[in-house]
């Protein structure tokens, strides 16, 4: 199975996690916008990648300004998720006191 492939077909459980995680409610929301962000980043990736193939002729992670871009939607993503968690743990923190 080829590498396209198979990350096409990884959207699909990945997409039920985001599906299940905003039914419970139980997620914060900030960590929520994170997961989702993920999605934003591979929305960004695959025509980013296309391009580096088409016009510079190697993968995008060999053309160090546009991988860097693309990564910085993850970096973002990551970033919301760490903060949503750090604030639903805070909030905890107060509610038992």
């Amino acid at each position: 199975m080829s590498q396209e492939i198979l990350f096409a077909l990884s959207l699909f459980p990945y997409l039920g996690f985001l599906w299940f995680l905003t039914r419970s409610g139980q997620m914060p929301q900030l960590a929520l916008w994170g997961f989702y962000g993920t999605l934003v980043f591979v929305a960004v990736t695959i025509p980013v990648a296309i391009y580096a193939k088409v016009t510079f002729d190697t993968s995008l992670a060999n053309v160090d300004v546009l991988h860097g871009g693309a990564e910085a939607f993850l970096t973002i993503a990551n970033i919301l998720i760490v903060l949503g968690f750090r604030q639903a743990i805070v909030q905890q923190g107060k509610n038992e006191n």
